[in-house]
């Protein structure tokens, strides 16, 4: 899928990729420990947004990897 000639649009597109993952990770992890003043549910209704903007970046990223690569002529 990506094979041929990465571009610095490919490797940008790699970064946002990998930190919208580690934002999202970081996302679920804190609501898998969290032992604090709030209870699951509201904290999930408050995590709603950094979710749905996780989700659109590693799009975006993934996007860009793909429109990074430059095909090989044969």
């Amino acid at each position: 899928m990506f094979e041929g000639e990465k571009t610095y649009v490919f490797w940008i597109g790699l970064l946002i990729l990998a930190l919208a993952a580690v934002g999202l990770f970081g996302i679920l992890w804190m609501m898998a420990v969290w032992n604090g003043y709030m209870d699951r549910f509201t904290m999930l209704k408050q995590a709603v947004p950094v979710i749905v903007a996780g989700v659109v970046f590693m799009l975006i990223g993934f996007y860009m990897m793909r429109s990074g690569v430059r095909k090989k002529e044969t």
